[in-house]
């Protein structure tokens, strides 16, 4: 009987040791679950999205790996096999990264990515394009361009003159027509690019444009905008001649010449600098286009794009592009030397970003 009792509570403890044994393994079990459930529902959180922003640049947009359909890459320039761009192309944004890396030239490379730049920018949504405006530099031409491949008309031939320019009826949206996040997700994932040209003999292409030769459906050059520059600017005043090219280049390098911008509003887009147009340092462009080799960059920014096969670049009067420096020479040959450093000074920045030279007058 004793043998009996004492093999029984063997029995009673071995069995409390295998449910203790036990326990202890649900519980470990149930732990570690635990802490693992805890890390996939980290890993499951979303990023944080900021609704209501006042300036893009100030919100990184990281990069993300599925973009809803209507946002994903397109173009041989986003495809798995890309373009090998021409060394000429991958020297330009080498050097516009160099300068924008220059503090010595921060204030006159930078610039925040207001409504004002976002005013500047067209958006072809059907192939996932962006281009920047920069006004006397053969703009009408691309806004042809994304015009047909946004659909409004079938063929740039068909495009009335009277329409590029009417934003109600040519098909093309600015970039700040759309929310902040849609915003973002151009500029991160589209094919974006530009052109430049000379910075003075932009000046000059602007100045002849609306002071001299004065489109008449655009009066207030010649009757509003140029009379504030004659009363703040001319040194004679007894002169009653028109605008002249003096008056305009003393306007443009007066590190006061913002008062009178303000008041001359959004048509001061013809004379601004690139910097104040595109946000080149801000903005990550594909492509920055030079108007004297447009010849060549005009194919390659459609084949880049990956519209090559549908649309062409309109045809290029001979040497209409070519840099002209007598002419440029000549309108600044009455310029005094102070008002032309001080002209310089403020457009260093569109000089040094695109790799043009400063002029030989100046170093005179």
């Amino acid at each position: 009987w004793l043998a009996s009792d004492n093999m029984h509570h063997q029995w009673l403890l071995l069995a409390a040791c295998f449910w203790v044994i036990f326990m202890f393994m649900v519980a470990s079990k149930f732990i570690t679950l635990t802490f693992k459930d805890a890390d996939g529902y980290s890993a499951k959180q979303e990023p944080l999205i900021l609704t209501a922003v006042t300036k893009v640049e100030e919100v990184h947009v990281p990069e993300e790996k599925h973009w809803p359909e209507e946002f994903q890459p397109t173009g041989k320039a986003f495809s798995g096999n890309l373009i090998r761009q021409p060394l000429v192309h991958v020297e330009r944004l080498e050097l516009l990264r160099n300068v924008c890396r220059d503090t010595a030239l921060r204030d006159l490379s930078h610039t925040a990515v207001s409504k004002f730049v976002l005013d500047r920018i067209f958006v072809c949504d059907k192939h996932k394009i962006l281009f920047c405006q920069t006004p006397k530099v053969g703009n009408t031409q691309w806004k042809k361009v994304l015009i047909v491949l946004n659909g409004a008309f079938s063929s740039i031939e068909e495009i009335p003159e009277n329409i590029v320019h009417d934003h109600e009826k040519n098909g093309l949206p600015r970039l700040s027509s759309f929310s902040d996040s849609e915003i973002k997700k151009r500029l991160n994932l589209y094919f974006k690019f530009f052109i430049v040209r000379d910075p003075f003999e932009r000046l000059i292409s602007a100045f002849k444009d609306k002071f001299v030769h004065n489109p008449r459906f655009e009066p207030w050059y010649r009757h509003e905008i140029a009379p504030g520059i004659i009363r703040k600017y001319r040194k004679n005043r007894t002169e009653t001649k028109g605008l002249q090219f003096e008056d305009f280049v003393r306007y443009l390098g007066d590190p006061n010449h913002r008062w009178l911008d303000v008041q001359f509003g959004d048509h001061i887009i013809h004379w601004v600098t690139y910097v104040e147009l595109c946000a080149p340092c801000e903005i990550t462009y594909s492509v920055i286009g030079h108007h004297e080799t447009l010849e060549d960059d005009a194919p390659y920014i459609l084949k880049a794009a990956g519209i090559d096969h549908l649309v062409s670049y309109p045809t290029i009067p001979p040497g209409i592009t070519v840099y002209n420096r007598t002419k440029v020479e000549r309108y600044f040959s009455g310029i005094s030397k102070r008002d032309i450093r001080r002209l310089y000074a403020r457009f260093e920045g569109d000089f040094k970003l695109f790799g043009y030279r400063e002029p030989d007058f100046l170093l005179n």
